[in-house]
C-alpha cells in the first residue's frame, strides 16, 4: 500500500498577483469585444496605489490603414475605466484601502504588436516564412491534465483549495461579514492511499481582515462557515489540523502589503502542481498565444480521454515553434492507468483533434471576450458553457477511434 500527502494552494481575487491577472484579462476582453482578431499581450504590475500596464496590443479594426500603425491604446479603449472597474469588482473600495479603485495612479506602457511576430502569426505568406497558415505566437511547451478524483475531473487538493477561496469571496461580497477584506489564500493537504484521495490532513486559510477583529472570531468563522461548509465531510476527521491566519494578524494586505504581477500564479491557475506545467502564463494573452490556447486544448483533450473511460489519469504535452503552423510534437501519458496503450490513445487523439493554432482557436471558439471568467480560482474545472475546453463532447469519438 502506497501512502503520501499532496498539497495545493489557491489565492483570492484580492491577492496582488490575481489583481494583476484580473486587470490584464479585463483589458484583453475589452479589446476582443471591439475586434475578435485583436492581438493582446498585456502585463500588469501593482503596488501600493499604483497600477502599471505594459505590453503589446493591436486592434486591427482601429488600425490606421494609411500609416500602417494603430492609435495609442488609451485612444482605442477607456483604459482607466477598465482598470478601475476591474479593481472595484474585486472589492478594493473600503475607506481603509490604500489600493482603492477610485484613487489609483495608472501608468500605461502599451504599444502595438511587433510586425515580425505579427507576420509569423498571420495566415498569409511572408519572406522567410515557409507556409501561409496561422502560426504559433511563440515557441514553448504546454500541458493538459485530467483525472477522476473529483466530478470536475480535476485533482482533489486544488479543487478543495479553490472551493475555500470561492466561498470566502461569496460571503465577503454579500456584505454579511463586514470585516472580511479582498486578499486571501487557502491551502489543502490531502492524504492519498494507492493514488486515491482518502482524507484531509490540514487546511490553511489566511484572510485579510479589518483592524480590531479578534483572531478567535476569524478562526471560528473560517472553520465553521467556510471549511466545514464546502469541504467533503467524510474527508475531514478529528485529526484534521486547521491553520487560520497563522501569523496572528492580516490587516495590511493586497498591493499595499505586497507587489503583484501578471502570470505569477501559474500553478494555482492550472492543476495545483499535480500535472506538469510548461511555464507560460495565461492572463492578458489573446488565443494566438499558444501558452494559453494550447494549454486549454490540452485540458480539453485530457478531460475527454478520462471522460471516455480510456484512463483515470491523463497528461498531454504539445510543443510549438514560433510562426510554425502545427505542433512539433504531441505526447500522451496515462501513468499506467490506460485501458489501451498510450500509443493507441495518442493515435486516436490525433484522429479526433487538430492541434494547429488556427484550428485550436476554431474548435474551442476562443475569439470571444470570455477571459475574465477564467482569471480566478483556476482556468480549469469550472462549470461554464463559455469555457469550451471543459466540455466532454469528444469522449464518444475518442472511444470509437481507439476501437
Amino acid at each position: 500500500m502506497s501512502t503520501y500527502i499532496f498539497s495545493s494552494e489557491s489565492v483570492g481575487e484580492g491577492h496582488p498577483d490575481k489583481v494583476a491577472d484580473t486587470i490584464s484579462d479585463a483589458i484583453l476582453d475589452a479589446c476582443l469585444a471591439i475586434d475578435p482578431k485583436s492581438r493582446v499581450a498585456c502585463e500588469t504590475f501593482v503596488k501600493s496605489n499604483v497600477v502599471v500596464v505594459g505590453g503589446e496590443i493591436t486592434i486591427p479594426k482601429l488600425q490606421n490603414k494609411k500609416k500602417g500603425t494603430t492609435q495609442p491604446i488609451d485612444e482605442m479603449i477607456n483604459l482607466g475605466k477598465i482598470i478601475r472597474d476591474a479593481v472595484r469588482g474585486i472589492g478594493y473600495t473600503n475607506d481603509d484601502d490604500v489600493f482603492h479603485a477610485d484613487k489609483l495612479f495608472i501608468n500605461n506602457y502599451l504599444t502595438a504588436q511587433s510586425p515580425d511576430i505579427a507576420q509569423g502569426v498571420d495566415a498569409k505568406g511572408a519572406d522567410g516564412k515557409k507556409h501561409e497558415e496561422q502560426g504559433a505566437g511563440d515557441q514553448g511547451i504546454m500541458f493538459g491534465y485530467a483525472c477522476n478524483e473529483t466530478p470536475e475531473l480535476m485533482p482533489a487538493p486544488i479543487m478543495f483549495a479553490h472551493r475555500l477561496g470561492r466561498e470566502l469571496t461569496r460571503i465577503r461580497k454579500t456584505g454579511k461579514v463586514a470585516w472580511l477584506r479582498p486578499d486571501a489564500k487557502s491551502q489543502v493537504s490531502v492524504e492519498y492511499v494507492d493514488d486515491k484521495p482518502t482524507r484531509i490532513i490540514n487546511v490553511v486559510i489566511s484572510t485579510q481582515h479589518a483592524d480590531g477583529i479578534a483572531h478567535a472570531e476569524i478562526e471560528k468563522f473560517c472553520i465553521e462557515q467556510v471549511i466545514k461548509k464546502v469541504l467533503p465531510k467524510n474527508m475531514l476527521t478529528k485529526d484534521t489540523v486547521y491553520l487560520i491566519n497563522p501569523t496572528g494578524n492580516f490587516v495590511v494586505g493586497g498591493p499595499q502589503g505586497d507587489s503583484g504581477l501578471t502570470g505569477r500564479k501559474i500553478i494555482v491557475d492550472t492543476y495545483g502542481g499535480t500535472g506538469r506545467h510548461g511555464g507560460g502564463a495565461f492572463s492578458g494573452k489573446d488565443p494566438s498565444k499558444v501558452d494559453r490556447s494550447a494549454a486549454y486544448m490540452g485540458r480539453w483533450v485530457a478531460k475527454n480521454v478520462v471522460a471516455a473511460g480510456l484512463a483515470t489519469r491523463c497528461e498531454v504535452q504539445f510543443a510549438y515553434a514560433i510562426g510554425h503552423h502545427e505542433p512539433v510534437s504531441v505526447h500522451v501519458d496515462t501513468f499506467g492507468t490506460g485501458t489501451a496503450s498510450d500509443d493507441k490513445i495518442l493515435k486516436a487523439i490525433l484522429k479526433v483533434f487538430s492541434f494547429k493554432p488556427a484550428d485550436i482557436v476554431k474548435q474551442l471558439n476562443l475569439l470571444r471576450p470570455i477571459y475574465s471568467k477564467t482569471t480566478n480560482y483556476g482556468h480549469f474545472g469550472k462549470d461554464d458553457k463559455d469555457l469550451t475546453w471543459e466540455a466532454t463532447d469528444k469522449a464518444a469519438a475518442l472511444k470509437k477511434a481507439v476501437g
